[in-house]
C-alpha cells in the first residue's frame, strides 16, 4: 500500500527510494509508478488459551450470509476457534478499514474472508483484495479442482491443482496515464517471486504424490515477461529430475481444460492466467460454489472461496452455495493443526453433497442455503466433535 510505505523500513523490506530529483515523490506516484517487492516481518502471533483467534473478513455480496453459516457450524462442531470481525466498507474513499483489517491479520496470523468489493474509482483508494495479498506477502494461491460424482459437469474424475502466482503480474497495480488518452499497464514479473511460485508448485507435486507440473504462460508474445516466468519455472524443474514438467500458452491451456482437462496435474501460473484458468476449470466441474482457494505467505495464510465472486445477484435469497466458504474454513482448520475437526466437517460436507443429494440451484438442485447446512449439522450431530 502506498500510504504504508512511508513508514520506517526493517533491514528485510526492500522499499523505493521516496525522493528524486530533490522532490518528494508523491503516494501516488509510489503506488503506480515504482515497481514495489515487499518483504514482511513476521510479528508476534496473538495466543488466547489453547483457541486460535482468526480475522474474519465477510466482505461483499453473500459473504456475510456465507460466513454465518461457517460460525454456525463451527458453534456447533465445538470448533476451539474465534473469530475478530472486521468489516471493510467497499464505498469507503480511504484505507483505514483496510488497514484495521491488515493490522488484525498480522495479528492473528490467518483470515477467513470473502471478496471484498471496491466501489471507489479514486486512484488513492486500493483494491482491498489486492492490497491485502500484497500487504501480506501472500504470494501464492491454491486451488484444488476435484469433481464430484453426483454433481452434473461436463467432465468427470477430475482432479487439478492450480498453484498461481498472487502479487505481481498485471495485479501490480502500476498504471499510469502517459499522455492524454494512453493508458500504459505494466505487468511486473521478477526472478523471486516466479521462482517462489514455480518451487511451491513442484514441492506440492512431490509431497502430495503427483506427476506433472504445466506452466502456463504467453510466452510466444510477451517474450521478456512471460519468457521469464517460464525461463526459471525450467530452472527450478532442473531440481526435480522426479517430476515431470512442461509447459502450454494460455490459449491453448483454455481449450485443453475444456476438452480434456485429465492431462493436467498440478498447474504453474501467473497471476492473471492463474484467475482466468481457476474459473475455466471449476466451470466444467460445478461452478463457483464448490472450490476454496488458499493464500500462503511467510508468515500469513488467508482462506477464501476459490474462484473470488462477490455473488451480488444472488445475495439475500438464501439460494447462495455454503460450499465454497466452509471448504475454505475446512482449509483454515487443517492449517491451524485442528485435523479432526476439519476431517468431521469436511465428511459432513462430503456426504451432504455426494449421498444426500443436497444441491442449491446452481448445481441444478432446489435446495436453499439452510437445507445444505442443516443437512451438515445432522451428520456433524453423529460425531463426537465437542471441544
Amino acid at each position: 500500500m502506498a500510504l504504508r510505505l512511508f513508514r520506517a523500513v526493517g533491514q528485510d523490506v526492500v522499499a523505493p527510494m521516496i525522493f528524486k530529483r530533490g522532490c518528494a515523490v508523491s503516494a501516488y506516484e509510489l503506488q503506480h509508478k515504482v515497481p514495489v517487492q515487499r518483504k514482511v516481518e513476521q510479528i508476534p502471533k496473538a495466543q488466547y488459551g489453547g483457541r486460535h483467534t482468526v480475522t474474519m473478513l465477510p466482505g461483499g455480496g453473500i459473504g456475510p450470509e456465507l460466513m454465518s453459516y461457517v460460525k454456525e457450524v463451527f458453534r456447533f462442531a465445538g470448533v476451539p476457534v474465534d473469530f475478530e470481525i472486521v468489516d471493510i466498507d467497499p464505498a469507503s474513499e480511504g484505507n483505514d478499514d483496510l488497514e484495521y483489517a491488515l493490522t488484525t491479520i498480522k495479528r492473528n496470523g490467518v483470515a477467513l474472508k470473502g471478496n471484498i468489493e471496491t466501489k471507489s474509482e479514486a486512484t488513492g483508494v486500493l483494491s482491498r483484495n489486492v492490497a491485502i495479498r500484497n500487504e501480506l506477502d501472500l504470494y501464492v494461491n491454491v486451488l484444488h479442482c476435484k469433481s464430484y460424482n453426483a454433481i452434473p459437469a461436463h467432465h468427470q474424475n477430475v482432479d487439478v491443482v492450480i498453484v498461481r502466482q498472487n502479487t505481481e503480474g498485471e495485479y501490480a497495480m502500476l498504471e499510469h496515464e502517459s499522455v492524454r488518452g494512453v493508458v500504459e499497464s505494466m505487468k511486473v514479473i521478477t526472478v523471486e517471486h516466479a521462482a517462489r511460485v514455480a518451487r511451491y508448485a513442484f514441492e506440492f507435486a512431490r509431497n502430495n504424490n503427483r506427476k506433472k507440473v504445466t506452466t502456463i504462460h504467453k510466452a510466444n508474445i510477451m517474450k521478456l515477461a512471460d519468457g521469464l516466468f517460464l525461463k526459471v519455472a525450467r530452472d527450478v524443474a532442473k531440481e526435480y529430475p522426479d517430476i515431470q514438467h512442461n509447459d502450454m500458452i494460455i490459449d491453448n491451456c483454455c481449450m485443453q481444460l475444456v476438452s480434456n482437462p485429465h492431462q493436467f496435474d498440478v498447474m504453474n501460473t501467473t497471476n492473471l492466467y492463474g484467475s482466468i484458468t481457476s474459473n475455466v476449470l471449476c466451470g466444467l466441474i460445478g461452478g463457483a460454489g464448490l472450490f476454496s482457494g488458499r493464500n500462503y505467505g511467510d508468515h500469513y495464510a488467508v482462506f477464501e472461496p476459490g474462484t473470488r465472486n462477490t455473488g451480488t445477484a444472488i445475495a439475500g435469497k438464501n439460494v447462495a452455495n455454503p460450499v465454497a466458504m466452509l471448504q475454505a474454513a475446512v482449509d483454515m482448520l487443517y492449517h491451524l493443526g485442528h485435523r479432526y475437526h476439519a476431517d468431521c466437517i469436511s465428511d459432513a460436507i462430503h456426504k451432504t453433497i455426494e449421498f444426500d443429494g443436497i444441491h442449491t440451484p446452481d448445481l441444478g438442485g432446489q435446495n436453499t442455503s439452510t437445507e445444505v447446512i442443516q443437512n451438515i449439522l445432522q451428520h456433524l450431530a453423529e460425531k463426537r466433535t465437542y471441544w
